[in-house]
Order: C-alpha cells, then structure tokens, then sequence
C-alpha cells in the first residue's frame, strides 16, 4: 500500500494557492450555505423536484412525494428559505414553494466559473446549463 505525501511548498508550487482569487468573503458565505443546503438528500431532492418536475409546489404535495411528515417537510423548507435557495408565493391559506432560479443561477455560476479559472475554462459549457 502506498501512501500519499503532500509536498511542502517550494518555489515552484507555492505560487498557486487554494485560497480563491477575487473571490470575496459575502460570496463564499453565500455559496457555502447554498451547499450546506443542498449536502442534506431531503433538501436535495426538493430542490429537483422543484426545479424538475413542478414549477412550484405546496408541502403537502412535497409531504406526499417525499413520504415525510408535514413539519419535517416544513423544517427544510424554512432552512432552504432562509439561504435564499427557495422563495414562497401566498395562494390563500396556502404556500407554494419555488427555486429561487436567480439565486441558484448566480451561485452555481460562480462555481463553475471559478473552477474554470483553475482547469482551462468550462466557459462554454456553462450555456449547456443555463448559467452563462
């Protein structure tokens, strides 16, 4: 079994650094708690459904297709609202949840264009995603 080592920083490596270039700290917040989001599977497949299946959705249509109680439901919904990941519009009595698509948009933009700065440019597969 062979054992990785990191190398310590010589000349030749240390100029590329892992801390992002011109990258600012709001946008790291920001994109960091979209990803804590999006890391919980329940949270994960209501953002596909959403973005998927239905345009919008009541819980209790997210309840039925997830197989979970209304206030687990609601719990992540309340959590994702919160970091911008979904928006809600009153109907009556009733909530329908969304993606916010602009948020969402922008973050995952971000990230591939970052990754794109390191790996020699998705650029032109962004529009393959709508994030161009």
């Amino acid at each position: 079994m062979t054992l990785a080592v990191l190398e310590p920083p010589t000349e030749s490596n240390a100029s590329r650094s892992l801390a992002p270039r011109d990258f600012p700290r709001d946008r790291q917040r920001k994109m960091t708690q979209m990803f804590k989001m999006l890391s919980d599977p329940t949270r994960l497949k209501i953002v596909m459904m959403l973005l998927q299946e239905e345009d919008e959705l009541h819980v209790t249509g997210l309840c039925e297709r997830l197989g979970q109680s209304q206030p687990a439901v609601s719990h992540h919904l309340a959590l994702m609202k919160a970091s911008d990941l979904i928006d809600v519009r009153r109907k009556g009595k009733h909530n329908f949840y969304f993606v916010n698509r602009s948020h969402f948009h922008e973050m995952m933009g971000n990230l591939f264009r970052f990754i794109g700065e390191d790996f020699g440019g998705f650029e032109s597969d962004l529009s393959l995603v709508g994030l161009n």
